[in-house]
C-alpha cells in the first residue's frame, strides 16, 4: 500500500509530466494516465521513478466512464489510497463557433470537463472514507476571458471553475479541498503551432510564455503546501488578464 499517492491525467507530457515530476520531489508515488502515446508515457513513468517513487502508467479513455471507473477501481485496489487527484487531460478542436460542428464540440466538452466528473466521482469516494484529499482542477484563462474560436475550449475550461467551486463547497467539511489552475499561454506541444505568438507577447505583461514548471509548482502550491487554500483559481498567466 502506498504512504501517498497522486493521480494526473494526461499524464505522459506537457503540463501533466510537469506536474506528475513535481509532486514525486514531494515524495508522492505517481500514477499518470494516457490516452494513446505509451512511448512517452514510460518514459515520463522511468524520469519519475528516478526520484525515488513508485510510479504506473495507465491507458484510458478520460471520456469513458466505463473505461474511468475500471481503471480507477484497479488504481485503488493496488494502491489503497490517492491523495491528489489533477484532473490536467485535455484536448484542443479549435473553429470559428459559427463552423463549429457538433463532434468539435462534444469532444472538447466529452474530454475537458466530462472527464473531470467521471474522474472525480470514485476518487472522491476513496478521499471521503480517508477524510483528506486535494483535487486540482486544470482550468484556464479561456474560461474566464473567453477566447475567439474557442467556444467549446472555453465553455468546458469555465465549466471546470464552476465544477471546482460547487465541490469545494462539498466537499471541505470531509477536509477534501477542490482548487483550479488557470494556465495562460504555455509552451507545449498544444501550443507549438502557433503562428501569433509576437502578438500574444504584447500583451503578457511579463513578455514571454510559461513553462509546464510554472504551472507544476502552482500545483503543488494548491494540493500539498496551501491545507487552507480551496474553491480558489490560481491564474497563472504572466499578467495576461489583469
Amino acid at each position: 500500500m502506498s504512504e501517498k499517492l497522486a493521480l494526473v491525467t494526461g499524464g505522459s507530457r506537457g503540463i501533466g509530466k510537469a506536474c506528475a515530476l513535481e509532486l514525486a520531489k514531494c515524495g508522492y508515488d505517481i500514477v499518470i494516465n494516457y490516452a494513446g502515446n505509451t512511448e512517452a508515457a514510460n518514459k515520463t513513468i522511468e524520469e519519475i521513478k528516478a526520484l525515488g517513487v513508485q510510479a504506473e502508467a495507465y491507458k484510458f479513455d478520460v471520456s469513458n466512464q466505463a473505461e474511468v471507473d475500471e481503471n480507477i477501481a484497479k488504481i485503488i485496489e493496488k494502491f489503497g489510497r490517492i491523495d491528489i487527484l489533477v484532473n490536467n487531460a485535455g484536448i484542443t478542436r479549435d473553429d470559428l463557433f459559427i463552423r463549429m460542428g457538433e463532434d468539435k464540440w462534444s469532444a472538447v466538452i466529452n474530454t475537458n470537463l466530462s472527464s473531470a466528473f467521471y474522474v472525480s466521482k470514485p476518487v472522491v469516494k476513496i478521499m471521503m472514507k480517508q477524510r483528506s484529499g486535494a483535487i486540482v482542477n486544470m482550468s484556464s484563462v479561456v474560461g474566464v476571458s473567453g477566447n475567439v474560436g474557442q467556444a467549446n475550449y472555453s465553455a468546458a475550461k469555465a465549466g471546470l471553475i464552476g465544477l471546482t467551486k460547487s465541490l469545494a463547497k462539498e466537499l471541505g467539511a470531509r477536509n477534501i479541498r477542490v482548487n483550479a489552475v488557470a494556465p495562460g499561454f504555455i509552451a507545449t506541444d498544444m501550443t507549438k503551432d502557433l503562428t501569433n505568438t509576437e502578438e500574444m507577447m504584447k500583451l503578457i505583461p511579463l513578455k514571454r510564455m510559461g513553462t509546464p514548471e510554472d504551472i507544476a509548482k502552482a500545483v503543488k502550491f494548491l494540493a500539498v503546501d496551501s491545507s487552507y487554500v480551496t474553491g480558489q483559481v490560481l491564474e497563472v498567466d504572466g499578467g495576461l488578464i489583469i
